[in-house]
């Protein structure tokens, strides 16, 4: 029985530190365990630019300090610039770009309704290597939220493949059996990031006995059948399965609403979720890949050197209730399961 697992320090390749009060709050949650992170941009108004992406660097690295190393993202736009968008790369501003559907999550009113419109900006990434991050939902009324994700591969993801060559793109957070198919049926220049709470929970978990808020997140969680395909591919060693938290913290009031926020807070917690995930599928070997070489291997980066040791525990591990920040409370994702496992 394995007792201790010592790994090299992760990265969150998929992450929400949101702006002011509230991203000197949370960000010290990240940076506690993390070596870099892929920070989202859907601030109010997006980071679109790279000088606003390197001021918003600069805003995390004083809340952090300079041990955690925020990777950038711009927000993709119509009217993005093909040119800033390589320039920007080039001088180590940015490390991807961001694809919104418009109207697919929080914040996202500025993403793109016409794929057509970003294709110029689409050519000048695959020729850079800029690789290309979905949010993986179509918006259309007529198709339903459960949906969404499946549908998203066939009529966006698929078409913009095959009209640019050599684009390297990830899917994020990706919440179904169909996404995790499409990822093994295709090239490793295709990635998926799986996050913590959707390795746990199902829709069940959001609606049975009443509605819980701080389960609710976008791509909505979906039946037990996908759920336990996104725990077999994290858990298979594929390298083309990473660690993506989507760590996306709003206050209480804001999750506590009659039209509440998405978003789950993993950041405090996730390890010692993952590391009772992988335990309870006999996967403990794997999750080294996961947390922490798979993402580094598609992003063209090296390994962290620094570790960090994670111990089983006698009794279960506590964590705080919700973090207290500036803005407001910030409530802990809840597995719903003790944790025997611990960041020493």
């Amino acid at each position: 029985m394995t007792n201790s697992l010592t790994l090299p320090r992760p990265d969150d390749w998929h992450l929400h530190l949101r702006d002011g009060a509230m991203l000197a709050g949370i960000a010290p949650e990240s940076a506690r365990h993390f070596a870099r992170a892929i920070i989202m941009p859907n601030l109010v108004p997006p980071v679109v630019t790279g000088a606003q992406a390197r001021a918003y660097r600069d805003r995390i690295l004083a809340a952090t300090g300079s041990e955690f190393k925020p990777l950038m993202t711009l927000y993709l736009t119509e009217t993005t610039d093909p040119a800033d968008v390589v320039s920007a790369h080039d001088a180590g501003i940015i490390t991807a770009v961001k694809l919104y559907p418009a109207g697919a999550t929080t914040n996202s009113a500025s993403g793109v309704r016409d794929f057509d419109r970003v294709r110029g900006v689409l050519d000048a990434m695959a020729e850079a290597g800029i690789p290309l991050l979905c949010h993986g939902e179509v918006t259309d009324p007529d198709i339903d939220i459960f949906d969404r994700e499946a549908v998203f591969i066939d009529r966006v993801l698929d078409p913009i493949r095959n009209r640019t060559p050599g684009l390297r793109v990830v899917m994020e957070h990706i919440t179904t059996a169909d996404a995790v198919a499409y990822v093994q049926s295709q090239p490793d220049d295709l990635g998926a990031t799986i996050t913590t709470h959707h390795l746990v929970i199902n829709r069940n978990h959001i609606l049975v006995g009443g509605i819980k808020p701080h389960y609710y997140c976008l791509p909505v969680a979906k039946r037990e059948t996908h759920r336990q395909a996104l725990v077999q591919a994290a858990t298979s060693g594929d390298a083309r399965f990473f660690l993506g938290t989507d760590s996306a913290p709003h206050t209480d009031d804001a999750k506590e609403s009659a039209c509440g926020c998405a978003g789950c807070f993993t950041a405090t917690n996730t390890m010692s979720i993952l590391a009772q995930v992988f335990d309870d599928a006999a996967a403990l070997d794997k999750l080294e890949g996961f947390a922490g070489r798979n993402g580094p291997g598609f992003y063209r980066l090296p390994v962290n050197a620094d570790t960090i040791t994670l111990e089983k525990t006698a009794e279960p591990v506590t964590y705080p209730t919700r973090i207290e920040t500036g803005a407001g409370p910030v409530t802990v994702f809840d597995p719903g399961f003790p944790l025997y496992w611990r960041v020493t």
